[in-house]
């Protein structure tokens, strides 16, 4: 499987994204004012991580 630069890039923001995700639900969870931002980002999550797969498999 080989990437053109469009998808290395698109794949490298979503990793990026990624980890700032995880670290904003690792900070909601310490913190929980505000309950229905950890189901957001978990969904948040979810959906990068997906992408993420989608995109190291080439389609």
């Amino acid at each position: 499987m080989t990437l053109n630069k469009k998808q290395k890039k698109q794949l490298d923001l979503d990793q990026k994204k990624l980890s700032q995700l995880q670290q904003q639900l690792s900070g909601a969870k310490r913190q929980a004012d505000d309950p229905q931002e950890i189901s957001t980002l978990e969904k948040e999550i979810s959906t990068i991580t997906a992408e993420i797969a989608r995109l190291k498999q080439g389609q």
